[in-house]
């Protein structure tokens, strides 16, 4: 029977899913994703390979906790963004320098870029996603810009967004090759995306 490593089977079973989404995060430091197997996860987080599969049968399942896991703190950060009463620009704003600033950790760094399209690949559609809470918050700020008279020109805010996100995995890209490029990125960033938003259709 696997030694229990915490007071409670839930403290147990939070501790391991750390210890694997950590032994992820670390292997992905030094290795390709593809050439990471179940085995190595489990000897770089000290379990035995048949523990492991108590918790996860492959490694999307691994990558899918680990995505969730680095997105939850920015979620919640984006979220209470898009919730205050201010002005759909400067949450707009303050979510892209958020976003932008969290691309410089590493595990967030993975998901967002496109020469990671294996990790990107193994994470579900829809609701499943961790990052579909991040896009319905953009959303809802432009969809408030738009009803304020601040935003024009979005007849289809889900497309528009999609568009602007392609931008926000550009300059993730810029940031992860030159970290020094974190604050001039960030301003050309919301100086374009705001420009999108605020131009008339034509």
């Amino acid at each position: 029977m696997p030694r229990i490593r915490a007071a409670t089977i839930e403290e147990h079973h939070e501790k391991v899913w750390a210890d694997l989404t950590e032994a992820v995060r670390r292997l992905l430091l030094d290795r390709d994703y593809d050439s990471i197997t179940l085995g190595h996860i489990a000897t770089a987080a000290g379990l035995a390979r048949n523990t492991l599969y108590n918790y996860a049968a492959d490694k999307r399942t691994l990558v899918l906790e680990l995505a969730r896991r680095a997105s939850r703190p920015l979620a919640g950060q984006v979220a209470e963004i898009a919730a205050r009463p201010a002005p759909a620009a400067d949450r707009l704003r303050e979510i892209i320098e958020v976003i932008l600033s969290e691309s410089t950790n590493h595990a967030m760094r993975l998901m967002f870029l496109p020469n990671s399209s294996p990790l990107v690949a193994d994470l579900p559609d829809g609701d499943d996603n961790p990052f579909t809470a991040l896009v319905a918050e953009v959303e809802k700020v432009v969809r408030d810009g738009i009803g304020t008279g601040e935003f024009q020109g979005a007849d289809d805010v889900q497309l528009t967004v999609e568009l602007l996100s392609g931008a926000m995995r550009a300059a993730c890209d810029r940031i992860s090759r030159d970290p020094a490029a974190l604050p001039a990125t960030v301003r050309a960033a919301q100086r374009i995306t705001l420009a999108a938003l605020t131009s008339p259709a034509r």
